[in-house]
């Protein structure tokens, strides 16, 4: 199993609780995939660099995790179907000195 990170975008009009449930969702896809999820860092509202999907703003959360590959997929999947997500980023790590950095990320957020 390999580490990735998942940053991904919600709209700002979401009340906090269909934030939740939105995050908690994508979580457990991912976890029905095989994942093992090691962290969640929920950044909040932040201005988006250019306007996307007529939103200024977008709340960020990234899941730091480990999964097969083949989980990619239809994570990436899910997050493409949900209207309310407005940009997606999956990221690998692989050598050794990219594993490193997200170790030290992971133990920033818990």
């Amino acid at each position: 199993m390999k580490n990735y990170e998942t940053l991904f975008v919600l709209k700002p009009t979401l009340t906090e609780e269909e934030t939740a449930k939105h995050i908690e969702n994508i979580q457990n896809v991912m976890t029905a995939n095989g994942a093992e999820i090691a962290a969640t860092d929920k950044i909040g509202n932040r201005d988006l660099a250019y306007e996307v999907q007529k939103q200024k703003r977008g709340n960020y959360t990234i899941v730091y995790y480990k999964a097969p590959g083949s989980a990619i997929k239809e994570i990436e999947r899910n997050l493409r179907i949900n209207e309310d997500v407005i940009r997606f980023i999956t990221v690998k790590y692989e050598n050794k000195k990219e594993q490193k950095q997200w170790e030290k990320f992971v133990s920033e957020v818990k």
